[in-house]
């Protein structure tokens, strides 16, 4: 759990998903999808046919994921996967998001924070993300983060006008 720091909303807290609070990550990403559904690879109706079984699968196996907290009320996500086709010491920050709400109290930095914390745990040099083109404030956001764009592009598989960037960060 990350304790309150410099710039940190002081009721922010970030905690990784557990079998005890996947119900409030799917409702975190289920929002998500709602408020920002070009930013995702997933569509809101895809999250919405998942299973209560699905959802359980999927924090128990898939991605390392965390929620940020404020006080008691969900208020963000972000997720760490390892792709087959990538090198070992590379991993992907995925499925980031913060409500609206709580956007300026830190709880992004906060969720990046233990995603980066992670990698360099498990021995990852380097952290690999795709943000959509048109969010500038995201892509703002993780260049002040140490992420550079690498000068590849892509597009959501199921809309291929949203055109992704690829940003780096090396961890050294």
């Amino acid at each position: 759990m990350a304790e309150a720091a410099p710039g940190l909303h002081p009721g922010i807290r970030v905690e990784p998903v557990t079998d005890a609070t996947w119900r409030a990550y799917r409702d975190v990403r289920q929002a998500a999808l709602i408020d920002s559904p070009r930013a995702f690879w997933t569509t809101y109706a895809q999250s919405a046919a998942r299973t209560d079984d699905d959802w359980r699968a999927l924090v128990a196996t898939g991605p390392a994921l965390w929620l940020a907290w404020d006080l008691d009320r969900p208020v963000g996500t972000v997720g760490l996967a390892h792709g087959d086709d990538r090198p070992g010491d590379e991993v992907y920050l995925v499925g980031m998001w913060v409500a609206g709400a709580a956007r300026g109290s830190g709880a992004a930095a906060a969720l990046v924070d233990a995603a980066l914390a992670r990698a360099r745990a498990d021995g990852r040099r380097r952290v690999v993300l795709d943000v959509a083109r048109e969010n500038s404030r995201a892509l703002r956001f993780y260049l002040r983060r140490g992420f550079a764009l690498t000068g590849e592009t892509g597009a959501m598989p199921w809309d291929p006008t949203c055109v992704e960037e690829r940003m780096v960060l090396e961890l050294g």
